[in-house]
């Protein structure tokens, strides 16, 4: 399922929400942003390093979403919210390398979102899908000449 407009909106809002709480005026802190979907209520929660919460939300989309690809849709959907916001995103007072990284309910990993380092950024880790075996592949063709 795509992403509607309005939820593209509601999750900018909720990021814009925690950049806020890292002003580029502050000092730099060292932590990731760990942002929670939670299928049976909608919500969107967003936590520092320490687990303490930045902000939550409740996206109307998903409040009653059944499909069991709901993080694959908010990964997308998150993805695309965070690429609107990038500059705001990159001026976090964050100390870098930082990333936002999408965890289930039980606080397991399951995507990096996006990663902001002074040389790179990443917005989809499928781009480096297949890497180790065309590495390996490559690595192979060379020992065997």
């Amino acid at each position: 399922m795509k992403a509607s407009q309005q939820t593209i909106q509601q999750l900018q809002r909720a990021i814009r929400k925690v950049a806020d709480k890292f002003p580029a005026t502050h000092d730099a802190l060292l932590t990731d942003i760990h942002l929670q979907v939670k299928p049976d209520s909608g919500e969107l929660l967003a936590y520092d390093d320490d687990m303490q919460e930045l902000t939550r939300i409740v996206v109307d989309e998903w409040l009653h979403y059944t499909a069991d690809d709901i993080y694959d849709t908010a990964t997308t959907a998150l993805r695309h919210a965070i690429a609107n916001m990038r500059s705001e995103v990159e001026a976090m007072s964050i100390m870098r390398p930082f990333s936002f990284v999408l965890m289930n309910e039980e606080g397991d990993t399951l995507h990096d979102l996006y990663l902001v380092d002074d040389d790179i950024q990443l917005l989809d880790t499928e781009l480096l899908a297949g890497l180790d075996k065309e590495l390996d592949d490559f690595l192979r063709q060379l020992l065997e000449e």
